[in-house]
């Protein structure tokens, strides 16, 4: 008993010093530990951690008038995308989140027949964004084999400079109900086939999760 009391720890510590290739030792870590920050919200739930419109309530302002600005420089007119369902996430690099990136890839590559993933890089939260899109885009693929549309890095969180696209998300008298903004790194709005946005998932809800998967399905 006092062997595994001893050696347990020890692991541990083991897996969380251990530098991944072409991470920092803080991402390495950020990656390690992400299992654990999610336990609390798969266990116990999380207050307000999704918003749901139970009353179809569709957009006064057309979603797919929208255009978004991609990592590569490309413009990407959302109105190519009716018919499929759309997954807008705000996201960082070092993040205790950022794991997630590797879910949503498979989450898309399971549904991309009928579903888009767009990432959003913002350094609004604890600058825990501070790349360039180059760099931000060379991360994503080698560390989480992303390949889902990035956009250009941009202000997510409501101000002069934000995002249109999140400013769209987070306005109900645009999108028709949700004034939520995200939270932290990581959170999900999810627009259906219509342009109809129809939840908010905030980032302690892993792509992953049932009830976002049975959005989609």
């Amino acid at each position: 008993m006092k062997t595994i009391l001893i050696v347990v720890p020890l692991l541990i510590v083991s897996v969380l010093l251990v530098k991944k290739k072409d991470m920092s030792y803080r991402q390495s870590v950020l990656k390690s530990i992400y299992p654990l920050l999610m336990l609390p919200g798969k266990l116990f739930g999380s207050k307000n951690a999704i918003l749901k419109n139970t009353g179809a309530v569709g957009p006064s302002v057309d979603f797919y008038s929208l255009k978004i600005e991609l990592n590569n420089g490309t413009i990407l007119d959302l109105n190519q995308l009716k018919g499929k369902k759309i997954i807008l996430v705000n996201t960082a690099s070092d993040c205790g989140y950022t794991a997630q990136y590797a879910e949503l890839e498979k989450l898309y590559q399971q549904h991309k027949e009928k579903l888009v993933v767009i990432g959003f890089p913002a350094n609004d939260f604890k600058e825990q964004e501070k790349k360039d899109d180059a760099a931000i885009a060379e991360f994503c693929k080698i560390n989480y084999g992303v390949t889902f549309y990035l956009a250009k890095k941009s202000q997510v969180i409501k101000g002069a400079e934000q995002n249109p696209v999140f400013n769209w998300l987070s306005n109900k008298e645009k999108n028709g109900w949700c004034s939520q903004e995200p939270k932290w790194n990581f959170c999900k709005y999810l627009v259906d086939g219509n342009g109809v946005l129809t939840h908010f998932f905030a980032q302690s809800v892993s792509p992953l999760d049932p009830q976002v998967v049975d959005t989609i399905d």
